[in-house]
């Protein structure tokens, strides 16, 4: 690697730096302070413990030593400890605190980015993966300012090591300043060799990451296909990729580690060897020659902080890549003249619509339609034909390629997703519920209290099982709803969606768990409770019997719309579509 990529690195991880200091710079500086307060009574330690040396240990070998003096020597070393004690403290919890602010702030900005990003987006990354970006990446990348504080300090501390050392002996700081040099270049050695590793580990996290959410998030599948072995076998692969990416940075840090921690006791042996000369020449005292040695076991540790430092800064920096990436998607543009939807049912318009999920491979081609507000309509196709799709782009969940939709005269570019959220209601054939209470997944923030939950409750028919349930409405349903049959879950979601009272309302095949009798009561009951305009992918020939029209779909297009009763008349391949659908229910 160049030289000139030593030195982008060292710049990003300044910046880096800056950036967690500017985020929450009181608690930073407070750290800082502390580890002044640490560095200067360090120093003065080592003062006072010369000083002892010279004017009590020594003193006593030879006599008697006035009561006094050792009183006055006990109590500055108590001292000088107390105080650099609270300084340690202080320093170690503030910098913790800034550390989990800056992780704070890192997963809020990233969990905002994910709300408001288009569903494109979360089709095109892993679950996983982002879930890496929002812990582990966010950890490593924001540790890094744990010891900056410290080496900050160190800063202080090595200032007033060397002035005390130049009044000690000029000749013995020089062993002192040899140290940093070799440092420097040690440092240079380690950040040229580590950086690409360690992204390679981050990414191999996010790998990891991302098979082990997949694996557990289709258990079902995996046992029921007998694919333990299989799965046990990806991750296994997976992780051993990621334990040798890490073993090559632990090689290095192996290597890096040991040496940086060599250099202080090195210059230890040096002073002693060096030092005890310049006693036997009268040019220092034992006492000072304690002094320095105390000075240089004293910069041992902060130096190995900072080497702890440098180590980190490549990976903090490599993190902070992949949390930048996230941050820099693009966010659902917002209109710049945003329009209120009109009061009342809702008619709805799409003019040609044109949507792919990948360059080249059209779901939507020219697709139009026409509901009118008010109107119960089917959407009935073949599977694949681009019915979910549909849904998503008239309920605003994403942008066409090219078209329009329009509801209530007003184009939904234009619209405000607060004023979206509130009208417009989706409910898929998969809808998550929360590891909470039954009440709590139907509410599910809108504040509404108990009466509208019996009321959505009542019409989505989930009254009728409710009393089955242990705290009825207070029961907590387990993770996704594992604890209740796949027709409960849909009637659930359908209450949490009709308990905002939207005025468009598309159900994706939202009730084809249910029983059919118990749609056939949720479907009268939608007419007769709440007025609006609904949407309903069937492939039940009961629930298409039961809509105002039909609007059928082939290749990503409307290309019939009128009553059931005409359209098995007129159209061959919607009576052929309709008969397939009564021989699976035979």
């Amino acid at each position: 690697m160049p030289e000139t990529s030593d030195r982008s690195l060292l710049r990003r991880g300044v910046t880096t730096l800056r950036r967690f200091i500017r985020a929450h710079p009181v608690p930073f500086a407070t750290s800082v302070a502390g580890s002044v307060v640490f560095a200067l009574t360090s120093v003065l330690g080592t003062v006072v413990l010369g000083r002892v040396t010279d004017h009590v240990i020594i003193p006593a070998f030879k006599g008697h030593v006035a009561r006094g003096t050792i009183w006055t020597g006990a109590i500055a070393i108590i001292a000088v400890a107390f105080v650099r004690s609270v300084g340690v403290i202080t320093r170690r919890y503030f910098a913790g605190m800034t550390a989990a602010a800056n992780m704070a702030t890192l997963r809020h900005d990233i969990a905002n980015r994910y709300l408001d990003v288009p569903l494109s987006f979360h089709r095109e990354h892993a679950t996983g993966t982002l879930l890496a970006h929002a812990d582990n990446d966010v950890m490593v990348a924001a540790e890094v300012i744990n010891p900056l504080p410290f080496s900050t300090g160190l800063v202080v501390l090595i200032f007033f090591s060397v002035i005390a050392l130049l009044l000690v002996d000029p000749l013995l700081t020089l062993v002192a300043l040899v140290l940093f040099p070799a440092m420097a270049v040690l440092n240079r050695f380690y950040t040229r060799r580590v950086e690409r590793p360690a992204q390679e580990v981050q990414e191999r996290v996010g790998d990891v990451s991302a098979i082990t959410h997949e694996s557990f998030e289709g258990a079902l599948v995996v046992k029921t296909l007998g694919r333990e072995k299989a799965e046990v076998e990806r991750i296994a692969k997976s992780a051993d990729l990621l334990r040798v990416a890490r073993v090559r940075v632990g090689a290095l840090r192996a290597f890096f580690e040991p040496t940086l921690d060599s250099l202080p006791n090195l210059g230890i042996i040096a002073i002693l060897g060096f030092g005890s000369w310049r006693v036997s020449q009268g040019a220092v005292t034992p006492g000072e020659l304690v002094q320095a040695m105390s000075l240089f076991t004293l910069l041992a540790f902060p130096m190995r902080v900072v080497g702890f430092l440098l180590e980190e800064m490549p990976r903090s920096v490599v993190a902070l890549d992949r949390i930048d990436g996230v941050l820099a998607a693009a966010p659902e543009s917002l209109p710049a003249h945003p329009k209120a939807l009109v009061a009342g049912p809702l008619d709805v318009v799409a003019e040609h619509l044109e949507y792919g999920h990948r360059e080249g491979t059209p779901v939507l081609a020219d697709c139009s339609l026409h509901i009118n507000a008010g109107e119960v309509v089917a959407l009935v196709g073949p599977t694949g034909c681009g019915k979910t799709t549909l849904c998503e782009l008239l309920a605003g969940l994403d942008r066409p390629d090219r078209g329009v939709v329009r509801i209530g005269g007003t184009d939904l570019m234009t619209a405000t997703r607060e004023d979206l959220r509130s009208t417009v209601a989706l409910v898929f054939q998969e809808s998550f519920l929360f590891a909470d209470s039954l009440a709590n997944n139907i509410e599910l923030g809108t504040d509404t209290g108990e009466t509208a939950v019996r009321w959505a409750a009542g019409i989505a028919q989930v009254s009728t099982f409710v009393d089955t349930l242990p705290a009825r409405y207070d029961t907590v349903i387990g993770e996704r709803g594992v604890t209740l049959s796949g027709g409960q879950r849909q009637r659930i979601a359908l209450a949490r969606a009709l308990i905002r009272r939207p005025r468009f309302l598309l159900l994706d095949d939202a009730t084809s768990a249910v029983d059919a009798t118990v749609e056939s009561r949720i479907l009268r009951g939608l007419r007769d409770e709440l007025d609006m305009t609904t949407l309903i992918v069937a492939h039940r020939v009961s629930t298409i019997a039961l809509a105002d029209r039909v609007l059928f779909m082939q290749d990503g297009r409307i290309v019939a719309s009128g009553p059931h009763a005409e359209l098995l008349i007129t159209n061959s391949d919607y009576e052929a579509m309709v008969r397939a659908y009564e021989q699976e229910v035979a």
